[in-house]
């Protein structure tokens, strides 16, 4: 969820790295993947592209708007100027490195900040339940169309996607590695997944931090824990986390059934015994007032304190 993290610490004065999940294959983004033939996605990308960016509101409104009707009606604005900007690097061997700086400038990024593919690599996201289904898609693991309950017992890429150069050197010289809040297995975990990116991570010097997720989320996450979210991290980067950030305060019951109805998919706040979690676990009021969702400035008072 790149506006938890990236609208608050882009008031700072620091270089943010962006590293965005590309493999989204469901409703207008794996249309789009299809259409404009660029392999991969530009959802995560988008929103972390209007998250660090300075351009004033209305405009970001725009960019995140769905179209109305017409052959592109419910596409994403940004997605489709993402999508075809590919399709012209590509139609005159433009890189991707260009393409960045002038997304950037369009978007009135600070120049010292980075916005990076995990991968360019065409894959698919693959989950094995445990009952032996294989799921193949982001979107059909993201709305499940199977039965939601069956517990996920490995995921996969298909075939293997190796990691975009320009994101390993950003982790080598990282002070700080954030990640989350955001889809454990859909989003987080396919990052993890590229080949280089978990290697690199575990290498880095920086201080690794996971930002847990409020809800649990239907066929990702039932009945999912704290320890259950970061247990899954800490696997793919066969590494133990130095901080694991979690949300110990839950709004009023109406405010968490109305965001239930509103998204459907989310199950529960997440639980967590404080009594058996490491001492690396630290439970914080996390939510702004009055609503089920993480606070920017919350999240990047934390993050400043333990730089």
């Amino acid at each position: 969820m790149p506006k938890a993290v990236l609208e608050g610490l882009k008031n700072y004065p620091l270089q943010i790295s962006v590293i965005s999940a590309m493999l989204d294959s469901g409703g207008s983004a794996g249309r789009e993947r299809d259409y404009f033939k660029t392999k991969v996605s530009f959802g995560d990308f988008r929103r972390a592209a209007l998250a660090l960016s300075g351009a004033p509101p209305e405009k970001k409104e725009i960019l995140a708007s769905r179209l109305k009707d017409g052959p592109l009606e419910n596409h994403v604005l940004a997605n489709l100027y993402c999508s075809s900007f590919v399709t012209a690097a590509n139609n005159f061997e433009q890189s991707m490195e260009e393409l960045e700086e002038e997304i950037k400038e369009d978007l009135e990024i600070l120049p010292r900040h980075e916005l990076l593919p995990a991968t360019l690599d065409d894959a698919t996201l693959c989950v094995e339940l445990d009952n032996g289904q294989i799921i193949k898609g982001e979107g059909n693991i993201d709305v499940p169309k199977h039965d939601g309950k069956v517990g996920i017992k490995r995921i996969f890429l298909e075939p293997e996607a190796k990691a975009y150069p320009k994101a390993l050197a950003e982790i080598k010289k990282a002070d700080l590695i954030v990640i989350g809040p955001g889809d454990l297995f859909s989003s987080l975990i396919q990052i993890l997944l590229v080949r280089g990116i978990p290697e690199a991570i575990k290498k880095s010097k920086a201080t690794k931090v996971y930002i847990c997720n409020l809800m649990t989320k239907n066929g990702e996450t039932n009945n999912f824990s704290v320890l259950n979210f970061a247990g899954e991290i800490e696997k793919l980067l066969a590494d133990r986390l130095d901080f694991v950030i979690y949300n110990n305060s839950f709004p009023r019951k109406e405010i968490i059934e109305k965001y239930k109805k509103d998204h459907p998919q989310f199950l529960e706040p997440v639980p967590f015994d404080q009594a058996s979690l490491p001492s690396n676990f630290i439970g914080l009021d996390l939510l702004r007032p009055g609503l089920l969702e993480h606070d920017p400035q919350k999240i990047s008072d934390i993050l400043i304190s333990i730089i």
